[in-house]
């Protein structure tokens, strides 16, 4: 079956909305057959200027443009900004006639704009999720997810993870399996649900040198050891009391607190995009037991690891109305 995704675009798009035509490219080449078309479309069709500066040809959006799925482009910046009427009309109009309508980043806010977010659950990026919720009340807006699908609605976080909610289509379209060759052709590191955060612990830790970096580095991939300071110094070709003076002084925090939250953020990544059991879930990111792993998730997340493994399989595409 061919599926036919259009790309509409309105003058000052973000460059990545376009770059998640990739994953139905290599969609089609997995499946060593043309299973995606992709039509880029808009308002008047010709040339379309993204907000880098780069020209897109386009189609004109109307009456002959049909796709069943329609992903809708955001701009840089849309607080304060109104999508022109005839663009808005296109939008709710085509999202009648098509199979999915996705607000990729900010193009959530056209949705907005059409009505199509009334009643639904949705994302953006964290950024702006505020912003959205206010804007429309009706709307349930999750600021920590990263895509999100509510029926043929889907709304992604910021622009990298619109490749994780291409990805997701492809996903409700052939399966896991294909949707995992699809992801190891892509060289992505691991394929994210849609319930996943935005954020990443290591990020926010931000080390200002290199020794703690490669101490926290060394912590994520041996999560499932002790991790005593000892260790993490020697990572650091630090001295333990060096080690935990300068830690201290370039994350805010001790070793042994910012260890708990690498270990929350990897077993919340194996909640919601595996299967496992929370006993090995627990022994793989070096909490005691699955009683451990509960009494830290719940202070960590304000909530069990069981709900967190509902509402994350509520996300899946494979769950997802059509």
């Amino acid at each position: 079956m061919m599926h036919r995704i259009g790309y509409f675009l309105t003058d000052g798009f973000q460059v990545m909305a376009i770059g998640t035509q990739t994953v139905f490219e290599i969609a089609n080449v997995v499946a060593r057959e043309q299973i995606y078309s992709v039509t880029n479309y808009s308002l008047a069709g010709g040339e379309t200027k993204a907000s880098l500066g780069v020209s897109v040809n386009t189609q004109p959006a109307d009456s002959t443009a049909v796709a069943d799925t329609w992903m809708v482009s955001g701009i840089v910046n849309p607080i304060g900004r109104s999508t022109d009427p005839e663009e808005l009309r296109f939008v709710i109009e085509a999202s009648e006639r098509s199979r999915r309508t996705a607000g990729l980043c900010t193009g959530g806010f056209v949705l907005g704009e059409a009505g199509l977010l009334d009643g639904r659950r949705a994302t953006t990026h964290w950024a702006f999720a505020a912003a959205m919720q206010e804007r429309w009340p009706k709307a349930e807006v999750e600021a920590d997810r990263i895509f999100i699908v509510d029926g043929p609605i889907w709304t992604s976080a910021g622009l990298t993870a619109a490749m994780d909610l291409a990805l997701g289509m492809v996903e409700k379209d052939q399966g896991p399996d294909f949707a995992n060759s699809v992801a190891r052709a892509l060289v992505m590191h691991h394929r994210r649900s849609g319930g996943q955060s935005q954020h990443s612990e290591m990020l926010a830790l931000a080390p200002k040198s290199d020794r703690i970096h490669l101490a926290l580095e060394y912590a994520r991939v041996n999560l499932s050891k002790p991790l005593r300071v000892d260790d993490l110094a020697k990572a650091a070709h630090l001295s333990p009391r060096q080690f935990g003076r300068i830690f201290l002084a370039e994350t805010g925090e001790s070793p042994a607190k910012a260890i708990e939250r690498l270990r929350l953020e990897a077993a919340r990544n194996m909640i919601e995009r595996g299967r496992h059991p929370l006993e090995t879930i627990a022994r793989e990111t070096g909490f005691r037991d699955r009683r451990h792993l509960r009494e830290v998730f719940v202070r960590g997340f304000g909530v069990s690891p069981q709900s967190l493994r509902r509402d994350a399989r509520c996300d899946e595409p494979s769950e997802a109305a059509e």
